[in-house]
């Protein structure tokens, strides 16, 4: 599975907007439908907001696991 459609998996079973988590990354809703539809990229700054935020690993969030780990901050 892509990460794009992990991070809106996630998004949706958390029952959040794109405006909710675009808040999240200080990013406007459009923003942040822009890293779900593939039209940008998601920064590593935007990973790591994202992986606290969720409290799961960056692994499961880009797709490398299937199994949903916590957030291990270094």
């Amino acid at each position: 599975m892509d990460y794009r459609t992990r991070i809106r998996h996630v998004r949706e079973d958390h029952d959040l907007t794109q405006a909710e988590v675009g808040k999240v990354l200080q990013k406007s809703q459009q923003g942040y439908n822009h890293i779900e539809a593939g039209r940008a990229e998601l920064k590593i700054e935007d990973l790591i907001k994202l992986c606290e935020f969720y409290d799961l690993s960056a692994d499961y969030l880009i797709g490398i696991t299937d199994i949903p780990s916590p957030f291990k901050k270094a």
